[in-house]
């Protein structure tokens, strides 16, 4: 007699996002994914990890400089012409229900802020450090290189002060950082926002909301599918509420 041996399954659909909180097309991203998420019928078995990707982890803080005279100097862009990109993308937020104000913001290496995303992750407020963080830094001219900045931040998503003093004086969670650019590189990541679904289909960019809906349902069918099969699979067993079959 042969044994079929099965891996072990997620209770939850997973939904892996590349994403780097100086980028406005993944909060535009993350805006329209979560209007797909609102309509899918599965939508409570559905989990999200918030992956990390820095656009440039070399990028120095210097609240003092623009973002248009960063995007000018660092792409030798005529003025004219970053002009047109940042309204081109601020209508975009428009479309979906934000408010960008490029003319205030800092710039500003996001390390720090992936590692307090990552903290939050570890106790399920992921997506919470997500949406404030982009918040900060594309609607509110915050610092997010700012530790005060980022320590406030935590606090106001239900972070323990003491935790978030530990955090800011180390380098913990730089490794989880580390280890999602490293897993970018391996799945031949270049840009974000980058959407993964239960690691077999992609979406890459702000798609519409139709977009992620059907890569939701696609992925949805096949899941659980995978989940009745192995069911189906097991045979007589005891639980741990006293049930035997």
């Amino acid at each position: 007699m042969s044994i079929k041996i099965l891996p072990l399954t997620n209770k939850k659909m997973k939904v892996e996002i590349w994403s780097d909180i100086r980028c406005p097309f993944c909060y535009i991203g993350k805006r329209k994914f979560e209007e797909a998420l609102s309509r899918f019928e599965g939508k409570e078995n559905v989990q999200i990890i918030w992956r990390s990707f820095e656009l440039d982890p070399q990028l120095k803080t210097d609240p003092e400089i623009g973002a248009a005279d960063y995007l000018a100097q660092s792409k030798g862009m005529h003025p004219d012409q970053v002009s047109q990109m940042i309204e081109h993308v601020k209508q975009s937020a428009r479309d979906t229900g934000l408010h960008f104000d490029f003319e205030n913001n800092v710039l500003a290496n996001s390390y720090h802020a992936h590692r307090l995303i990552q903290m939050a992750q570890s106790q399920g407020l992921g997506s919470e450090a997500e949406e404030v963080l982009f918040e900060a830094h594309l609607s509110k001219g915050k610092n997010i290189d700012d530790k005060k900045v980022l320590h406030q931040i935590g606090v106001s998503i239900g972070l323990e002060p003491d935790k978030l003093d530990q955090l800011l004086a180390s380098d913990d969670f730089g490794d989880r950082v580390r280890e999602d650019q490293s897993k970018a590189q391996t799945l031949g990541i270049q840009g974000v926002p980058f959407f993964v679904f239960d690691e077999k289909y992609a979406v890459s960019g702000a798609q519409s909301p139709e977009v992620f809906q059907n890569a939701l349902q696609q992925t949805w069918t096949e899941w659980t599918e995978a989940q009745k099969d192995s069911s189906d699979s097991d045979g007589m067993s005891c639980t741990i509420d006293g049930k035997c079959d």
